[in-house]
Parts: structure tokens; sequence; C-alpha cells
């Protein structure tokens, strides 16, 4: 404390320390995966589910997202700090501790596994396995350049999960709609890695830009959105959704070529716009048709 200084009071602290776990584990990113764990919500009650499943599965994909964010933190650490994209990141920067991001990390497993208790009692034996699911993608870019996959899979425990959360059971509807989005997650995942391209290769990271180069990650990119599109299509057809869906159906599908025609091998001035500002609409999109379509 600077001498002459009061310490500020402790609901101060407290707020500030929230303010910092916020902006260090990108809340605002939950709104990937959210938009499709309602629209599973939706689809699987053919309506609204009851007003616990809403809130107790909103409470168990906030708990999932943040300790897979914070595990990333706190294992990436090293390298956060030797890259200059992500050198300002907080713990890089000492504005947060490596004890208070592991403590943060196990207290949102908690919550997690609690409300996935909630539910029912599949979402309850199968909250361990997305624990380790969320582990495995932490560690999976020493090991293989296929961890955009594995993100893909843990980012579709969004739409699976509230699946079983409302029925009890995971159906085929699910799994195309887990599909589309893991092909989704994982194609943007590769675009954005196509910035740490010389970074990954100097620290022996592994990633479909590093395996294939630039070039051949972009065209990996395009494939897999073309089966969340796919996927996509086949679901709305299986569930007789509707004209309406099938509008956003299709808009969303050209916000993926559009964005797909941004990156260029020899030109990433537009990945952050491409991998992460036009895909916050995307599931915006499909959430309102989506549900436009069930009410309607």
């Amino acid at each position: 404390m600077t001498p002459g200084r009061l310490e500020e009071p402790l609901p101060v602290r407290l707020l500030t320390k929230l303010h910092l776990f916020s902006s260090a584990i990108r809340f605002e990113h939950t709104l990937f995966a959210l938009p499709f764990a309602y629209i599973a919500m939706f689809l699987a009650a053919d309506g609204l589910p009851t007003l616990s499943q809403f809130i107790w599965i909103t409470v168990a994909m906030g708990g999932a997202r943040t300790v897979a964010m914070t595990a990333n933190r706190l294992v990436h650490a090293k390298e956060d700090a030797s890259n200059p994209r992500t050198a300002a990141r907080h713990l890089p920067r000492g504005l947060l501790g490596r004890k208070e991001m592991a403590a943060a990390m196990l207290v949102s497993m908690g919550v997690f596994i609690f409300a996935a208790s909630q539910l029912n009692t599949l979402a309850f034996a199968l909250s361990p396995l997305v624990v380790a699911v969320l582990f495995l993608y932490t560690y999976a870019k020493y090991f293989t350049w296929g961890s955009h996959f594995i993100l893909g899979w843990a980012d579709a425990i969004a739409p699976a999960g509230a699946w079983v959360g409302v029925t009890g059971t995971l159906d085929t509807e699910a799994v195309l709609l887990a599909l589309a989005v893991a092909a989704w997650v994982g194609g943007f995942d590769i675009i954005y890695a196509c910035l740490d391209y010389d970074f990954d290769g100097r620290y022996g990271i592994r990633s479909i830009p590093r395996r294939f180069g630039i070039a051949g990650a972009l065209w990996w990119a395009r494939g897999m959105h073309f089966v969340t599109s796919a996927s996509l299509l086949t679901l709305g057809i299986l569930m007789e959704l509707g004209f309406i869906y099938y509008f956003g159906w299709a808009i969303a599908s050209a916000v993926l070529v559009y964005q797909n025609s941004l990156v260029k091998p020899n030109d990433l001035s537009k990945v952050h716009m491409a991998a992460l500002q036009l895909n916050s609409y995307v599931g915006a999109l499909l959430l309102l048709t989506t549900s436009l379509a069930v009410f309607m």
C-alpha cells in the first residue's frame, strides 16, 4: 500500500477482482456457445423448458466455460508471456495470481457439477467426463495438430448437454446440433491459429496451420464450416422446422462463406473480424430464427 493512502474497502477490492476475472476469462465469449445451448433447450422441449431447467443449464454453461478458460490460462501462462499477441493477459502481467486463477477454476468446477446434478441423473453422470474433455483441450496442442477438433467438441457439449438436461437422453437431433457447433468452432479456431503460425513453430505448439501450412489450414476451415451448414440443414429437415429456420440457416451459411473469404494465406489482417466478430452474430441469429420457428 502506498504510504499515506488508505486501503480500499473490501467490497471495492472484491468488485475489482471480479472485473479482472471477467476480463481475464472473457465471459463475453460464452456468447459463442450459449445460444446453441438455448436452441437445444427449445428444440428438446418443443417450446419452453421449465424455469428450473433454464436456470441450471445456464449456470452449468457459465461454470463449464469458466473451468475451460481458467485451465487454459493456467496451463499456457508461460507461452502467453512469451507471445506478443497474448503477453498483455492478466497472468503474464501479474494482475491476477496463479492461486487466484486456480481457486476460480475449482469453484467453477464445483458449480458446474452441482448444476448438472440439479438437472437429471444422466447430466450428473456425464459431468466428470465433460470436465475431462475441457482439460483435454488445454493440453491437446502439445500433442496433436487435431487440437482444434477437441476444442470444437468441447464447445459442442453446450447443445448436447442442454438437450440431455431437458430430456435425460442424447438423441440424433442433439448429435446433429453438436456436430454443427463442433465444426463451426473448430473451423474458426483454425483461422485464428494462423496468427500464431511462427510462434507455434518456435515453441513446439501443434496446430493445423503448422501441419498443413496456412493455405491448407484455410481449406480445412472451409470444409468444417461446410459441415456446419450441412448439419444445420439436416437438423431443420429432420425436425420439420419450417421457413423461418431455413431463412436463419441461409443467412448464417452466407456469413460463414463471407468470413472464410476475408482471410487469405498472404493477408491475415482480417482474422479477428472473421474468427471473432462475425461469429458472434451466427449464434444469436440462429437462436432468434430457431426460437421463432419453434414458438410460431
